[in-house]
């Protein structure tokens, strides 16, 4: 297993189902951080880790705010065509700590990739959600925190996010139930593992 501790200025983990108003989760689905961790490698291919175990704890409570924004949709097969750009609304979350812990072959991974940066390979910043979202820094550490909010699969659970997602169209997009709760312990959670495939 490794540890991560994640720090992104100011991003949107947009809902699924938001149109014009660009809602935020309050917290990254574990799909998107899988993702974020895929470009930290260089890794192109989003089977290669398949069966691999996130676990995730809010160690802020981040700001949340809304700006107006140029969105862009394909209204019509111009380009340039002033009709598909247009303003709208979108949450922002800004100062956004995070505690994610990997196991599997990706954890091997990363635990190499920060023993030898040199080796890896990748093109871009690292964001995590939009491509505009910049991460700040990923620094491996040891220990489990016992503040912040654990991202707990719950049946009851009010956050519907997904754990695998179909980017051509969305009949194979995964999803789970989730709660944040407090941490009051070291101890991890069976509850608290997400599996990351598309089944």
């Amino acid at each position: 297993m490794i540890q991560l501790r994640i720090e992104v200025p100011i991003a949107c983990f947009r809902q699924s189902r938001a149109r014009e108003y660009a809602e935020t989760y309050p917290v990254p689905p574990p799909a998107t951080v899988y993702g974020m961790l895929l470009s930290l490698l260089g890794e192109w291919d989003r089977y290669r880790y398949c069966g691999a175990k996130l676990a995730l704890v809010l160690l802020s409570q981040p700001q949340l705010s809304t700006v107006i924004r140029t969105c862009r949709r394909f209204k019509t097969k111009e380009i340039g065509d002033a009709t598909n750009a247009r303003p709208d609304y979108q949450q922002l979350l800004t100062d956004i700590h995070l505690h994610v812990m990997v196991k599997g072959t990706l954890a091997d991974d990363l635990e190499k990739a920060f023993e030898n940066p040199e080796l890896i390979e990748r093109t871009g910043g690292l964001s995590l959600g939009e491509s505009r979202d910049l991460v700040n820094s990923v620094a491996p550490i040891q220990v489990v925190p016992t503040q912040g909010q654990w991202l707990i699969q719950d049946e009851d659970g009010i956050l519907t996010l997904p754990y695998w997602v179909d980017h051509v169209g969305s009949r194979g997009t995964r999803w789970r139930r989730y709660s944040l709760k407090q941490v009051e312990s070291q101890e991890i959670a069976e509850l608290a593992w997400t599996e990351i495939k598309p089944e």
